[in-house]
């Protein structure tokens, strides 16, 4: 069966779950995105910055309640044709703020969805978040995980910005590997029943 073709741009949204500015995660997903929009023309890109409507998110606990600029941002998630998700590697983890963020996207709203994890920390050992933590989220949102993660340590950046010849091989290596995926996911009606 051919692939279902899109009458708009592909919309690619990065989530940056990071909690200050400047950030080393917020590069990655930033240059995540500039490599997606440089290899493919078709493409409208969106970043969303935990650390830019956190504000809006601390202490909220229902949806309803979030101000009207974070509810954009997660139509945004929810709609996107890929999504790039990085955080920075927080006690093992993702940051709390990701976290919350994801908890008030609907749960069916990811379904089928491609998403190419990221992860930033201050060594190569904690590289493994990426498969214990972010992949596990998003298999309870039923996404299509993307296999090559992208993971930096403090040493591929310099000044914020990324330095390092490998870190962007395995960019490059993520994205290549990524649009011909996308590129045969049709879009579907996204819904609890199956």
């Amino acid at each position: 069966m051919p692939a279902a073709t899109l009458d708009r741009p592909l919309s690619v949204v990065g989530v940056s779950g990071s909690t200050h500015a400047p950030s080393k995660t917020t590069a990655l997903v930033s240059s995540i995105l500039d490599v997606v929009a440089r290899d493919r023309a078709d493409v409208a890109t969106h970043l969303v910055e935990v650390d830019r409507i956190g504000p809006g998110l601390a202490g909220t606990v229902r949806r309803d309640a979030l101000p009207a600029s974070v509810q954009l941002e997660l139509e945004r998630i929810e709609s996107a044709d890929l999504l790039v998700v990085a955080s920075p590697v927080y006690r093992a983890s993702y940051t709390g703020l990701f976290k919350h963020l994801f908890d008030f996207v609907e749960q069916y709203a990811l379904v089928g969805t491609p998403v190419l994890l990221a992860a930033t920390g201050g060594s190569e050992r904690h590289g493994l978040m990426i498969e214990h933590q972010l992949r596990p989220l998003f298999s309870f949102f039923q996404s299509l995980t993307l296999p090559n993660g992208v993971y930096a340590s403090d040493a591929d950046f310099t000044d914020y910005r990324i330095t390092s010849d490998e870190l962007q091989q395995r960019i490059e290596t993520a994205v290549a590997r990524a649009l011909p995926v996308v590129a045969r996911v049709a879009p579907e009606v996204r819904s609890a029943f199956f």
